[in-house]
């Protein structure tokens, strides 16, 4: 093997080591799940996340977590203006039980949202334990 060849093979090597750890060092984007107990605990300290409900304006008007913001499921990609200037916040995202808000934070995370959330048990748990609407 020649010193220009053997001079490529390292290059490409140590350009794939940094590609590798920069890959293992980018932004979440997918926190997992949060207890409603913390959600009601940080409402109540005033530091709640953005608090996404994608179900229906109906499904919304009928009650929802304090604070939350609704934009239905089907329209988060064309409304994800309503919510720019939080892709590095925390965000977290529910529904009545949990299919919505998946495809929901699929959008998100396609839309470079860093930090998303699922709301455990989604509404549907959040009412069944009494937890406080709006």
């Amino acid at each position: 093997m020649t010193l220009p060849n053997h001079r490529r093979r390292v290059r490409v090597a140590a350009t794939l080591l940094l590609l590798f750890v920069a890959g293992g060092c980018a932004a979440q984007t997918d926190a997992g799940e949060i207890a409603p107990e913390e959600v009601v605990a940080r409402i109540e300290a005033g530091t709640a996340p953005l608090l996404l409900d994608v179900r229906t304006p109906a499904e919304f008007a009928d009650g929802h977590v304090p604070g939350a913001v609704n934009i239905p499921h089907d329209e988060l990609a064309e409304r994800l203006n309503e919510i720019e200037g939080h892709q590095n916040d925390e965000v977290v995202v529910y529904c009545e039980r949990g299919g919505r808000a998946a495809r929901a934070r699929t959008v998100l995370a396609d839309a470079g949202f860093r930090e998303i959330r699922h709301l455990a048990g989604d509404m549907s748990a959040w009412r069944e334990a009494g937890r406080p609407t709006k």
